[in-house]
């Protein structure tokens, strides 16, 4: 985590019930940490200036679990949505630091995320300040996705109507997509995190 001139903030979330896995995904190994472990070591690793993670469901244990130092904001209205978690981490951030010029949003659940790829988007983003610099999936855009100041109180009026997927179908013409490749993966099952475990297990 670097002091940058162009202060980006890095939202991880991480509220999710985890129901399809049967328990909290956040806290499955990898490596030597855990997932959330990994997602917060690669956001200090990266250029942003500040990292804020958004709990939820099971967030004591998840806190108290977590061996990585990170500050975290809890959203007691997690079960409405990820849409729910990213207004409060939001209004959490802006509180905070005024300064802020974007947001940058990733998840806890795809650990092959890397700092570099965080810092790519960071990039776009300091040569394109008005546009939402995200990742292109098959079909749409996704995140990690970082959006500018403008788009604040967008995310603060985020619910589980109008969730992040919404925000960025409806500014198409303003994002500006990045490719990571196979990076993309997030794990919602067992069967999703035992093969990916072992490819990484494997690679490395």
């Amino acid at each position: 985590m670097k002091s940058a001139p162009h202060r980006i903030a890095i939202l991880i979330l991480a509220a999710g019930a985890s129901s399809r896995m049967g328990k909290p995904k956040q806290l499955l190994p990898w490596r030597d940490t855990t997932l959330l472990g990994q997602a917060i070591r690669t956001a200090k690793a990266s250029k942003a200036s500040e990292i804020l993670s958004v709990l939820g469901a099971n967030a004591e244990k998840i806190r108290s679990a977590v061996t990585e130092p990170f500050a975290f904001t809890e959203n007691t209205a997690w079960e409405l949505g990820m849409g729910s978690s990213i207004a409060h981490g939001t209004a959490s951030l802006m509180g905070s630091d005024k300064d802020i010029e974007g947001i940058l949003i990733m998840l806890a659940d795809q650990p092959l995320i890397e700092e570099s790829y965080l810092n790519l988007l960071i990039d776009h983003s300091i040569r394109h300040k008005d546009k939402i610099i995200a990742t292109t999936y098959k079909h749409r855009a996704g995140v990690p996705a970082l959006f500018p100041k403008p788009y604040f109180e967008a995310l603060l009026k985020l619910n589980k109507d109008f969730g992040a997927k919404q925000l960025l179908q409806k500014e198409g013409s303003h994002i500006i997509r990045v490719s990571a490749g196979q990076n993309i993966i997030d794990i919602d099952t067992s069967e999703d995190y035992e093969q990916l475990k072992h490819k990484n297990e494997t690679e490395h």
